[in-house]
């Protein structure tokens, strides 16, 4: 059984502002895992602890969701994230992308800033993945049992999103698998946790 230690993530945002920033003047945050684990939770509340550090500001959080052209552009978005935000930011300019409306099922005319920050965070399936890995201030994996994911993407998004959800769902599989994401990241957090704590404040992180 895997060791599971609560942590909170004040020390954890302080860890992000000491490490190195490899993606020009930027700290870039990983937050990676399969859909309904839990990422999106754990990368706004890393968002809030990063900005309430002495001398810290807003963080930009990138969705990836927000990035692809529908259910089919699962993996292939990532041409598109490096050409509108992460090119930009590793020459030290700010970056812009148009969000997906997936009740239009189109790309919105507005775009969305990412200004140039000490930190950005990058959330969504495969934003770890080994192709940014180098560029990394830190890499982290949120897991949660496939049983409970699906009930909260159902709760989300209704019952009929179950057929594509479960094309989806193999296709990560495949790709955690062929990255081997899990193994490779800075940290990996419990998405299902059961031990009393805060989750404001303390998240578990998995040894």
């Amino acid at each position: 059984m895997a060791v599971v230690v609560v942590e909170s993530y004040a020390d954890l945002a302080r860890r992000v502002w000491a490490g190195p920033a490899r993606l020009g003047r930027t700290r870039l945050v990983a937050v990676d895992g399969p859909s309904g684990a839990g990422k999106s939770v754990f990368a706004a509340r890393l968002a809030e602890a990063l900005a309430a550090l002495p001398g810290g500001g807003p963080v930009p959080v990138v969705h990836t969701d927000d990035l692809l052209d529908g259910w089919a552009d699962q993996l292939t978005f990532w041409p598109r994230l490096e050409e509108s935000v992460l090119a930009p930011l590793r020459v030290g300019r700010p970056g812009a992308y148009r969000r997906y409306s997936w009740v239009r099922r189109e790309f919105l005319p507005r775009a969305v800033p990412v200004p140039v920050a000490p930190v950005v965070l990058v959330e969504g399936v495969s934003a770890a993945r080994s192709t940014i890995r180098p560029e990394l201030t830190l890499a982290v994996f949120v897991t949660a049992p496939a049983e409970l994911r699906v009930v909260r993407a159902v709760a989300r998004d209704g019952p009929g999103i179950l057929p594509d959800l479960r094309r989806w769902h193999t296709g990560e599989a495949a790709h955690f698998a062929a990255d081997g994401t899990a193994e490779r990241v800075d940290l990996v957090v419990d998405g299902a946790p059961r031990l009393p704590h805060d989750p404001g404040r303390y998240y578990l992180r998995r040894g």
